[in-house]
């Protein structure tokens, strides 16, 4: 399981700051000014080659009132959901009465807390740090968010508390089989589906938007003619929009809903046939693209709509799902189970492509036919040059392309390699990702030695092309 930060502390402590740094983005707002985070705000971060989620939450100060109450009782909560917290002081301002109130909280949790001093840029840490030891937590550790500084550092304290992701992983799939994530809005039949391909009721189904409230994980082995294989259903709580996310305990369903995407191999994202597709959906199916996961789409409600109803569901799903075009699409009823035991022949080809390896000689003979058929551009003069082609990874599928300027490879070009490899690679039910590196000159930034003779003759020349111009002028 991907583990969860949650980033706590006083009001401008720098939790914003933080978070843009772990999880090297700018989704959260920024500015000098306290409590300008009201919600949490959720995000991935990747460092030191280990994947997790970084939770901000509003600030702590002890005395809030109306709103600011909530959203501090709120971040208390994203505390108890965590699986590590990194307690943020500021290291300017110094020790603070609402800082003694949030260390007595986190020592009464079992959870694995790390006391960081902020804003240390410019001053002494040592100093910075020392009123902090009264607090009696751990070593307080001292950053400059603003500046990345010591933030790889924390980030690699906090994660060697947990398996690295192969470990936890490995022995899980081989026992386990495939991991299936169903996903989608609330109240789309999610839980129904779940059940249906279990073949029993597994899971508590209620016709009311939010019965399931985290991510629950099902081993089962399923009959396939004389083999039984096993499978790992994840059957999610629903995301609905953010105005419409009334309780507490539901916000948090979110990063759980993420986390289960990212444990998957394969996700089954569930929409509603009859009320169409809706912006919240095209969000889940974005969450689980940018994770890289093989997708399989599955149309609910599917039975008793009328024919021109279909009709139109069919036009919505062929304009605004062109960017899962690679995804299989099946029209079921999960109540009923029509359509369903397709699903099965869909994940298991979507595994398949995701983990599929191919040789290095495969690839590059691939890419100079690829290359052959239609060349890269002309940039500044000269032909953009791709050499060689080996893959990097699997689940997705990734292809690291060797030449020469392919930082300058037009994106309409990098579509033409993505779609001949799906196809002549036979790809199906997962996103296909390139990575283009560009080789060295050995002779940048060495200076080219000249010899006694060519020195003499540029000597030469410089003395003629000087007398040209004298002759010139009179």
């Amino acid at each position: 399981m991907v583990p969860v930060i949650a980033l706590v502390g006083r009001p401008n402590v720098g939790k914003s700051t933080l978070f843009n740094q772990l999880t090297r983005s700018r989704d959260a707002l920024v500015a000098d000014y306290p409590g300008l985070t009201r919600d949490r705000k959720y995000g991935q971060g990747k460092m030191l080659g280990r994947d997790f989620m970084v939770i901000d939450t509003g600030g702590i100060s002890g005395d809030e009132e109306g709103i600011d109450h909530v959203m501090a009782e709120q971040s208390l909560l994203a505390i108890d959901e965590a699986d590590a917290v990194i307690f943020l002081v500021d290291g300017r301002s110094g020790l603070n009465p609402a800082d003694e109130m949030i260390a007595n909280h986190l020592r009464l949790t079992d959870k694995p807390y790390h006391l960081v001093v902020n804003k240390t840029d410019g001053v002494n840490p040592d100093v910075a740090i020392a009123d902090f030891f009264e607090l009696g937590l751990s070593q307080p550790l001292p950053i400059a968010a603003s500046h990345g500084r010591g933030v790889k550092s924390l980030i690699e304290l906090v994660l060697d508390a947990f398996p690295e992701p192969e470990e936890a992983l490995s022995e899980e799939a081989d026992e386990k089989g495939i991991r299936i994530a169903v996903i989608g809005r609330p109240n789309v039949g999610k839980s129904t589906l779940v059940n249906r391909m279990l073949g029993e009721d597994r899971v508590v189904v209620f016709d009311q938007a939010g019965t399931t409230r985290d991510s629950i994980y099902i081993p089962y082995t399923r009959q396939e003619g004389e083999e039984e294989v096993p499978y790992t259903l994840i059957d999610t709580a629903g995301v609905r929009r953010r105005k419409n996310i009334k309780e507490a305990v539901e916000k948090f369903s979110i990063v759980k809903t993420l986390q289960a995407i990212k444990d998957a191999h394969v996700v089954i994202a569930v929409m509603d046939a009859q009320e169409g597709l809706t912006e919240q959906d095209l969000h889940m199916l974005g969450f689980a693209l940018e994770d890289g996961r093989a997708l399989v789409i599955a149309i609910n409600k599917w039975d008793g709509m009328r024919p021109d109803d279909k009709e139109d569901v069919k036009k919505q799903i062929d304009r605004r799902l062109v960017f899962a075009d690679f995804a299989n699409i099946h029209f079921i009823s999960a109540l009923h189970g029509s359509g369903v035991g397709n699903l099965y022949d869909s994940v298991k080809e979507a595994y398949r492509s995701a983990m599929a390896k191919f040789s290095t000689s495969k690839l590059t003979k691939l890419l100079e036919d690829v290359v052959a058929d239609h060349q890269p551009p002309l940039v500044h003069g000269r032909r953009i040059k791709l050499r060689y082609a080996h893959q990097g990874g699997s689940n997705p599928p990734l292809f690291i392309v060797h030449g020469n300027q392919t930082d300058q490879l037009p994106d309409a070009y990098k579509r033409y390699l993505i779609n001949r490899f799906t196809k002549y690679l036979q790809i199906k039910g997962t996103p296909v990702r390139f990575e283009f590196k560009s080789s060295k000159n050995p002779f940048e930034g060495k200076k080219n030695e000249l010899t006694r003779r060519q020195i003499q003759k540029k000597e030469r020349m410089a003395q003629f092309v000087k007398k040209s111009k004298k002759k010139k002028k009179s």
